[in-house]
């Protein structure tokens, strides 16, 4: 998916990911030309990207020597997006809309900003007041978006709040606010670390899906790990028994779907979602936290037929499946287990205010209301309002690929967002 996640902490990798991920703004799986495709069939990388990513593939290749010949794949996502001004999120390259690697739904249409903006000034008025805190900006456009509807709303927040550690993408942000929105730019604060204390709205658009993800595959003696090693002058895949925490966390899901995975299933498990989850509590005093990430419940992401798993590469609006080329200027990314975030975040004292598509969320929210002068636009702007509310809504698109799920606490108010086809009954 392409994307934009957030990437507030980045740290040294300590096997369950940065302690907020990603540097910002929000993947996007799906875009007109999302196909996926083999590495043969992608774009040439120019003389620049090929030097730039030979420098990160070089210091992955210290990195496996260091660690005594091979990296879980873990620490290889981790690396191969963070690794300081070699990753794909540290390098300071363009990454979102048509120059990037993929489209996110703020950047697919103001629609996404607008109707989320009235779901933020109903919590921001059950709440008397508050801020927002965004994990991710990317270019700003959310931020933008979101502000200028809310002032139109009548309800703009104390103060928005970004979590961003690229000074690179915080520049750009600031250009981003200037231009769109300069009268209400000064209510925005930057910061590198997790706020305490948080009352209002938390958003989070395609974070989770960046996390670094764990590749397993369940043989009929257990579960073996799928690590990454020096291969000739490239990378390769090499496999071993896997460690205690790995083969815990395959077990506690072949247990909660009451059957084992057939033998020979490949497929992920986030290590870090449960720890990401935790610290979000600790931000958060009061309010709704709402995610929005390419995913599905556990039952569906470890049926049989995903034998393989959910991990996907971007590079230049094209989706494939080898993560070992182009370290450093691919996107990588792995769907969501959502029943495994929805039961970390009851874990970590949240309420579940809501799940489900992404779809479904615009149309409880407000999105007929933001429509409602469609048919006095020019014909042009109709077209291109159309083409964008169909990439936002269908099920083929964003529409039913993205999910949102809504945390709560210390709300006694429903959000309208999550008020008809509720799934959480699915997690």
């Amino acid at each position: 998916m392409p994307w934009v996640r957030c990437r507030p902490r980045v740290r040294p990798f300590d096997g369950l990911g940065p302690t907020f991920l990603k540097p910002s703004s929000t993947t996007c799986n799906t875009q007109p030309q999302t196909v996926i495709t083999g590495a043969s069939s992608l774009p040439d990388a120019d003389a620049e990207t090929l030097v730039r990513s030979e420098a990160c593939a070089d210091y992955i290749r210290d990195r496996i020597r260091d660690a005594g010949g091979s990296l879980s794949f873990a620490e290889f996502m981790h690396h191969a997006l963070y690794a300081p001004g070699l990753g794909y999120y540290t390098a300071g390259a363009a990454k979102f809309g048509a120059d990037g690697d993929f489209v996110t739904a703020p950047e697919v249409s103001p629609l996404f900003g607008r109707v989320l903006a009235r779901q933020c000034a109903e919590i921001l008025h059950a709440l008397k007041g508050g801020a927002i805190l965004e994990f991710g900006a990317g270019s700003g456009k959310l931020a933008a978006d979101l502000l200028g509807a809310l002032e139109a709303l009548g309800a703009p927040p104390s103060t928005y709040r970004i979590l961003e550690v690229s000074p690179d993408l915080a520049e750009r942000q600031r250009r981003t606010l200037e231009s769109r929105v300069p009268h209400l730019a000064g209510r925005v604060e930057w910061l590198v670390e997790p706020p305490t204390g948080h009352r209002g709205v938390v958003l989070a658009n395609e974070v989770l899906d960046a996390l670094p993800v764990e590749r397993f595959r369940r043989v009929e003696q257990g579960v073996r790990q799928i690590r990454v090693v020096r291969r000739g002058a490239g990378l390769g895949m090499a496999e071993e028994p896997a460690p205690d925490i790995l083969a815990a966390a395959v077990a506690g899901i072949e247990s909660a779907l009451g059957r084992s995975l057939p033998a020979g299933f490949v497929s992920e498990v986030c290590l870090a979602a449960p720890h990401w989850i935790g610290d979000l509590s600790g931000t958060l005093d009061r309010g709704v936290v709402l995610l929005f990430d390419y995913g599905v419940d556990r039952r569906a992401y470890y049926a049989p037929d995903r034998d393989g798993g959910w991990l996907r590469c971007h590079f230049r609006h094209h989706v494939h499946g080898d993560p070992l080329i182009l370290p450093g200027v691919q996107d990588l990314t792995a769907w969501v287990d959502f029943t495994a975030v929805a039961g970390a975040a009851v874990d970590s004292g949240f309420e579940l205010a809501g799940y489900l598509s992404q779809a479904q969320f615009l149309l409880n929210a407000g999105l007929d209301a933001e429509l409602a002068e469609f048919a006095n636009l020019p014909l042009a702007s109709q077209l291109e309002t159309s083409g964008q509310v169909k990439l936002l809504t269908l099920p083929g698109e964003m529409g039913e690929n993205v999910k949102c799920l809504g945390l709560a606490r210390g709300m006694s108010e429903d959000s309208s967002g999550f008020s008809r086809a509720d799934r959480t009954h699915t997690l």
